[in-house]
């Protein structure tokens, strides 16, 4: 795969610069973290060569002089919140999270749970994790936050929050999800840590919008077509353009909440040592960019990617008007639409060669491998198309001629027979995971099947397009190979 960002430099500038605020502040600084440690998979896709645990990575240079506090709200906790991408509660995240940093030598000291009124689900969910020796903590819901800062900064407000003692110079606060209160912990922090007169300083730690690119760069739109269901919108930020007379990108929650916070700084220190939201940041993401029209590239394909999401979820009923329509705009201010994805055109193009609205359930996929050669296939009695582009382009990255059939219909016909009359199933086509299962075991006395499963690595990276919204199974298989997907919002089912 071609990379248009340096990693490794990425990975020194940031913990170099991090270093530096913590100095800053007396040697103690509390790190909001946004977005994903070990799986951002969105700054991977826009930002080719950016691996998905690189910040992991990075934080890892700084790892002896660490320690990480999580935090979940109650609030999730009592309607069992779901993160998307692992089918899994906040709740039990939180443990992932804290097993996958353990794992990798880091420092966990504490659970905070965030926005507590009593409820009884909180109180079993802390009792839960003090039987596993997990320290937790509390802190309180205050009315009126974070606008009543006389308040918050009060006894009665951040004033009452269990003060979790640390003992790190840096102490990064992560969270399953947004949403979380990581912000409201690391100003509880710094309250009560000048109440006991101690220094400490607050950062925040989030790639993106990249603030020293240009508002409307591809990169800026990408991260809000991947915020569209959040509404967020990137401003350049007017308090920076006050201070310093050069224009930075930042997001409107951050600059809405900026005077608040400006208040809550000079009310805990005397003064606030930032002079906009751009300031609070730490992100150098935008000085390793190595090759920016490749980053562009990346980037509008990001965003058709989450306009066909957006599309598939409401086909579902998971998604609503105004989502689209943002994500439809976005697609016009980079100057793309969906044509501009080649899968989209070769796809839909394959579709209508097989018969179109003779042969409406006939189906069609395509697929771009990295050197821009693209695959088509459709739909059979035996495969449905992403198991037939499937095949197809492993025989095409093995060099094994298209005719050649690899699966014999001998083997494929007792599978359906299984599938049909045993587990009750409608559809007799293979999906793609029974199609990897099936060549492996052909794997051993067959060469070509060996071939042609070696070349699985190589799809990492590789964009695809389908005419139907496929089943999970070959959801999970494609995310699994590394492949970017995109759906019609077509089900596959008779009108």
């Amino acid at each position: 795969m071609y990379t248009a960002f340096d990693n490794d430099k990425y990975i020194r500038i940031q913990s170099e610069h991090i270093r530096e605020r913590i100095k800053q502040f007396g040697n103690k600084l509390y790190l909001e973290l946004g977005g994903k440690l070990f799986d951002d998979m969105h700054a991977f896709r826009v930002l080719p060569g950016f691996l998905p645990d690189s910040k992991l990575r990075m934080l890892t240079q700084l790892r002896d002089s660490m320690e990480i506090i999580i935090a979940i709200s109650a609030l999730d906790i009592e309607r069992q919140k779901v993160r998307e991408d692992f089918g899994i509660t906040y709740n039990e995240d939180v443990l992932r999270l804290r097993e996958e940093f353990m794992q990798r030598g880091f420092s966990v000291s504490a659970v905070v749970i965030t926005q507590y009124s009593g409820q009884r689900s909180a109180d079993a969910y802390r009792q839960r994790l003090e039987r596993q020796g997990i320290s937790v903590y509390y802190h309180y819901t205050i009315e009126g936050y974070p606008h009543n800062v006389e308040l918050i900064a009060s006894p009665d407000g951040f004033g009452k929050n269990d003060y979790i003692e640390t003992t790190q110079p840096l102490v990064v606060v992560t969270a399953p999800g947004p949403g979380s209160g990581k912000m409201a912990v690391c100003l509880s922090q710094l309250y009560n840590e000048q109440v006991r007169k101690k220094k400490a300083g607050y950062a925040k730690f989030e790639t993106f919008p990249v603030w020293n690119l240009p508002l409307k760069h591809p990169l800026n739109v990408a991260y809000e077509a991947a915020t569209a269901d959040l509404q967020d919108v990137n401003m350049i930020d007017p308090f920076h353009l006050d201070a310093y007379g050069k224009t930075a990108v930042n997001y409107n929650r951050d600059i809405e909440i900026y005077p608040v916070l400006d208040a809550l700084f000079t009310s805990i220190y005397g003064i606030n040592p930032y002079k906009s939201p751009t300031d609070m940041g730490v992100n150098m993401v935008g000085f390793c960019i190595s090759d920016d029209d490749r980053c562009c590239e990346a980037s509008k394909q990001e965003i058709i990617r989450r306009y066909f999401h957006a599309l598939c979820r409401m086909a579902d009923g998971a998604c609503n008007d105004s989502e689209i329509q943002k994500l439809a705009l976005l697609q016009k201010q980079v100057g793309i639409n969906t044509a501009y994805r080649r899968t989209v055109v070769a796809a839909r193009e394959r579709k209508e060669q097989s018969g179109g609205n003779m042969r409406p359930f006939v189906q069609a996929a395509a697929m771009e491998l990295l050197d821009g050669r693209i695959i088509t296939a459709e739909s059979g009695p035996l495969l449905g198309s992403s198991a037939a582009l499937l095949l197809s382009v492993m025989k095409e990255m093995a060099g094994i001629d298209h005719s050649l059939k690899l699966l014999p219909q001998n083997m494929v016909e007792p599978i359906q027979h299984t599938k049909i009359a045993y587990l009750h199933g409608r559809n007799p086509r293979l999906h793609t995971d029974e199609v990897l299962v099936a060549l492996s075991v052909l794997a051993q006395h067959d060469e070509n099947c060996r071939k042609a499963l070696a070349t699985l690595p190589l799809l990492k990276g590789c964009q695809m397009h389908s005419t139907v919204m496929l089943r999970d199974v070959d959801l999970r298989t494609f995310a699994k190979l590394g492949i970017d997907l995109t759906c019609d919002p077509v089900k596959d089912r008779k009108k």
